[in-house]
């Protein structure tokens, strides 16, 4: 019997989340009846929770790609999450450790659109501090 691990299976399905259970089952050099098994295990299990489109958002108009930090005052943090999660520009939010409490990942038109989006944020009542990096160039 061939085995073949999760992570194998899942940095196939990173690297195309179409592929097909016989493509998957040859370059793991198993067959297509194992992979959908394990494919079946690992939606019910929770470790696969979905499939996403990776989008391009410059082919989809939006000039920018920034990460926003934002730090507020502890007893805020939850309200500001809940209020964030809402705002279309948002794509992802991630509670964090390190040097922001909150990471938000989002997609500009343009500077005009990138600067009232974090005049917003620092509006926002509880927010301390807002630190935005814009992507540059997506590497891998």
């Amino acid at each position: 019997m061939v085995r073949f691990s999760n992570l194998e299976l899942i940095k196939l399905l990173e690297g195309n989340g179409r592929a097909s259970y016989s493509d998957l089952a040859r370059k793991l050099g198993v067959s297509d009846t194992a992979v959908k098994k394990r494919m079946r295990s690992l939606e019910n299990s929770g470790l696969i929770r979905g499939y996403m489109v990776d989008a391009d958002p410059r082919k989809l108009g939006f000039a920018i790609h920034a990460l926003t930090g934002v730090d507020t005052e502890p007893q805020e943090y939850l309200r500001v999450i809940r209020e964030l999660k809402d705002w279309p520009e948002n794509r992802r939010i991630y509670s964090s450790s390190g040097d922001h409490m909150i990471m938000c990942d989002g997609w500009f038109v343009n500077n005009k659109e990138i600067d009232d989006y974090i005049q917003r944020i620092e509006a926002t009542d509880g927010v301390t501090k807002v630190c935005p990096a814009i992507i540059l160039e997506r590497i891998k």
